[in-house]
């Protein structure tokens, strides 16, 4: 049967399925064909079930709860880091609500998260993740919300972190912040199964971490091996093999708290394969 894997262009999540990729791991009959993309676009695609299984911002999750159930594995989970707001100056919270905030999608749970922060609705314009360091440098917005790599390499840039969500999740909650999650289509046949096929595929890479690594670096865009190694490290963890009570628990509070917002139109139900 052909599953087709949508995730997102960024080496952790290429870390995840170089296994699968590359004939590591025994795919016990499925067919895999893997679609990296941006996960804003991700997100709007699972709106309408278009991939058997895919990476999801968990922001939007809800949303597509009918169709999709998540997957107990390969969920990016951050412990006091994660997605950052920056700008040429330090700015406190008060001046983020009062000035325009370049965003990667409205459907990202670090857009969420940030409207926890600051409160909603907050001025905002939505640009692909990879245009938001140049935007806030260049002078065209005022601060920006990074995701991905962002997050390593924006001091090069010349710009400051004035706020990190899974730091303000943390002394939140005593949780760590998960962001992206994974999903499978509910009529896809074998589910359990492939979901064991799915985590298979984190294990080896984390087995062969050089190996899985290498591979991932195809997806790295301007990180070096060195800050690709870190930001794997970051998102590739043992949350990411298992969620554990932790993680589920972390998962059940975000989605309570948007909840509780109004951020939803029906009850969020957090099922998992």
């Amino acid at each position: 049967m052909l599953v087709r894997v949508g995730h997102s262009a960024d080496p952790d999540d290429a870390f995840m399925v170089w296994a699968l990729a590359t004939g590591n791991v025994d795919a016990r009959g499925f067919e895999f064909r893997f679609v990296p993309e941006d996960i804003q676009v991700l997100n709007e695609w699972a709106l309408e079930g278009r991939l058997e299984v895919t990476a999801l911002s968990l922001a939007t999750y809800p949303l597509v709860q009918d169709r999709y159930a998540l997957l107990p594995h390969g969920a990016s989970i951050g412990s006091g880091y994660g997605p950052i707001v920056v700008a040429r100056e330090p700015l406190s919270l008060s001046d983020l609500r009062s000035v325009e905030i370049a965003v990667p999608g409205r459907l990202t749970t670090a857009f969420l998260v940030l409207g926890m922060v600051l409160g909603t609705p907050f001025a905002h314009r939505p640009l692909a993740f990879d245009r938001i360091l140049d935007e806030v440098k260049s002078g065209n917005a005022d601060a920006g919300l990074l995701i991905h790599e962002g997050q390593l390499t924006y001091a090069e840039e010349g710009l400051v972190k004035v706020l990190d969500l899974g730091e303000w999740w943390l002394l939140e909650t005593g949780l760590p912040l998960p962001l992206g999650v994974n999903v499978a289509r509910r009529d896809v046949p074998r589910l359990d199964e492939l979901s064991e096929v799915l985590r298979a595929s984190i294990t080896a890479g984390l087995d062969h971490r050089d190996e899985a690594t290498a591979y991932a670096l195809e997806f790295a865009r301007d990180l070096g091996r060195e800050d690709a190694d870190r930001f794997i490290e970051m998102y590739v963890n043992e949350l990411t093999c298992d969620y554990g009570d932790e993680g589920r628990t972390a998962v059940e509070e975000l989605l309570r708290r948007a909840e509780a917002t109004g951020a939803y139109d029906q009850p969020v139900r957090v099922e998992f394969v």
